[in-house]
């Protein structure tokens, strides 16, 4: 039986601050950020596509991506505003972890659409089994590392994401996506006093929960 609480009963997650947030417009505003992530160790990691909706249709993502360090998120639309390469060295190096949940298809689609191959990728929802049965979620994790409600908006996660304009509420939601995982992996580092090595695109959990 979980010991992880029940998520109705919980203090909502506070989520990043909005200034905390920046939705990269120019190649001199990805440059900037590229250089303060590649001093990381490591980063948050997610990607958004524009949903599908018609059986057999086929996804045309990812259109944004969205990266953050302890304190900060930043939001790359993958448009013509700047040069994806630009991430390259950042997603592809093997120093620096990349982690979220569920990011097996975002790793997939970024080497299909853009050749890029990420390296040092731990997804959580693989890495924290053994806490409860099933898949652990960013709302489980939420709920079981810091005691609080992460609220996610469906009508959000289904907006069209290949659109460059975004709304305060996707700003907020993607760059979520991107931090949730980071403090997530640190509060289960602090408290197994292990930090994973020789990650790859999954780590089993060893350490003690």
């Amino acid at each position: 039986m979980s010991d992880t609480p029940a998520p109705a009963v919980l203090p909502p997650y506070p989520g990043i601050r909005p200034e905390d947030v920046t939705l990269i417009q120019s190649r001199q505003a990805a440059e900037v950020a590229v250089a303060v992530m590649l001093a990381a160790d490591a980063l948050g990691f997610d990607t958004e596509s524009k949903p599908t909706f018609r059986k057999g249709e086929e996804s045309t993502g990812p259109h944004l991506i969205q990266l953050a360090t302890d304190d900060r998120a930043w939001l790359f639309p993958l448009n013509t505003q700047f040069d994806i390469t630009l991430l390259k060295p950042l997603l592809e190096s093997p120093r620096i972890m990349k982690v979220g949940f569920g990011i097996k298809d975002d790793v997939k689609r970024l080497a299909a659409k853009f050749d890029i191959h990420a390296q040092g990728i731990l997804d959580l929802s693989v890495a924290l089994r053994g806490i409860q049965r099933q898949d652990f979620g960013a709302k489980t994790a939420v709920a079981h590392f810091f005691g609080q409600k992460l609220q996610k908006s469906r009508k959000i996660s289904t907006t069209n994401w290949a659109n460059p304009r975004f709304s305060s509420g996707q700003i907020l939601y993607a760059a979520n996506d991107a931090q949730v995982p980071l403090r997530v992996y640190r509060e289960w580092v602090k408290r197994s006093a292990v930090i994973p090595r020789g990650f790859s695109s999954v780590i089993p959990a060893k350490a003690r929960i």
